[in-house]
């Protein structure tokens, strides 16, 4: 199989699919590899590594589009990367469409075979694909958090740790998941005042074990999100619906009477985000302000440490590149209950149920899509 490997063009993005040793790995499985030039020179990967790697160097996007089986990215196909799909192709990459009913369309109409990583699945029901960036995410949520409370930023002026003599500031994370825990780990390295909020009583306990009563692990309702929201100096938003758009769990009216100068950081927002005041920022922009509380809302936030969050999405999506690779789209994902979760779209079909749901599309079992497709991702291998 011939795999692409475009270079990122979403704002101040840096990361890239493949990286030299996942390159390696794949060439050794017999396959070939086209990365496009200067695609990771920007985080220490350059075109000579890929080339000693067995990859060869192409210079245009376009190019890679119209020759490459499979296509592996990080970030969404934007609008010119989805015209260039075509039937028969497979693409490789975070989708996030729920939230996103424009690139949704073109690759429905782009006819090729979509997988995200975001809904892959393992056999204990977590998502490994997504859970390397949601551990980069919840460690830098506090990170930019606890910068943009600094009175230069336009925060409160509040050091989360605080000093001897001054209490420390007060962080609120809503959600108990991966990037809530990493969150919490950053926080309470800190030395913040620590809450987690969490609808699960079984993770609240687990949280409770793992802090050793460190944090304060509370039960989420509407009452405590606003009781802890209008405590707070930093409010970390963590939670996930797979595959679906965030909830709204942090209101307007709330945001109204926080802090001035209070920071919330929406880590949910690849999913539409879970604050009602949130819209997706870029690390160029990274903030604004709502009713004197400042916004992060950085859509692609891992891509702010790019290196690390490379390497570490590459250790979670190669086993599945390489399957697909050597078995072929269709006969990999048939043959792979958790890989198959990760079908979104599949020649001009809608495979995920709450993407289907949400953006109304009739939805197709992806067994059902495949088997019935007029094309045979199998053929390409």
């Amino acid at each position: 199989m011939l795999i692409g490997v475009p270079k990122e063009i979403k704002n101040h993005e840096y990361r890239i699919g493949l990286t030299p040793a996942s390159v390696r790995e794949l060439i050794g499985h017999g396959h070939q590899v086209v990365v496009q030039k200067d695609g990771g020179s920007a985080i220490g990967f350059t075109d000579e590594m890929y080339v000693a790697a067995g990859a060869s160097i192409e210079e245009s996007a376009e190019q890679i589009f119209a020759t490459a089986d499979m296509i592996v990215k990080v970030k969404e196909p934007q609008p010119h990367e989805c015209e260039m799909l075509r039937p028969g192709q497979l693409l490789y990459t975070y989708l996030h469409l729920a939230p996103d009913p424009k690139q949704t369309e073109l690759l429905v109409k782009s006819g090729a075979t979509c997988i995200a990583y975001e809904t892959v699945t393992d056999n204990r029901g977590g998502l490994p694909l997504l859970a390397p960036m949601s551990e980069v995410a919840g460690r830098m949520s506090v990170q930019c958090g606890a910068h943009h409370l600094e009175k230069a930023q336009g925060g409160l002026g509040v050091l989360l740790g605080g000093v001897p003599g001054v209490a420390p500031g007060k962080t609120l994370i809503i959600g108990g998941g991966v990037v809530g825990t990493n969150a919490a780990k950053m926080a309470l390295g800190m030395g913040s005042d620590v809450t987690i909020l969490d609808r699960s009583l079984p993770r609240l306990r687990e949280l409770d074990d793992i802090f050793g009563g460190q944090v304060r692990t509370v039960y989420s309702t509407n009452e405590a999100i606003e009781q802890y929201a209008l405590e707070a100096d930093l409010v970390v938003g963590a939670v996930l619906i797979p595959g679906a758009a965030a909830p709204k769990l942090l209101t307007r009216d709330i945001i109204s009477r926080m802090k001035q100068g209070a920071v919330v950081v929406d880590v949910a927002i690849d999913q539409g985000g879970c604050f009602e005041t949130s819209k997706a920022t870029t690390h160029q922009e990274p903030t604004y302000v709502v009713d004197g509380v400042v916004h992060y809302c950085v859509a692609n936030m891992p891509g702010g440490v790019a290196r690390t969050s490379t390497m570490a999405l590459n250790n979670a999506t190669l086993p599945f590149a390489v399957a697909l690779a050597n078995k072929g789209a269709k006969e990999a994902l048939l043959g792979d209950a958790n890989l198959l979760q990760g079908l979104n779209v599949h020649a001009g079909m809608v495979t995920y149920k709450a993407v289907a749901d949400v953006l109304g599309y009739d939805y197709v079992d992806p067994k059902i899509a495949l088997q019935q497709s007029a094309v045979d991702q199998g053929a390409v291998a």
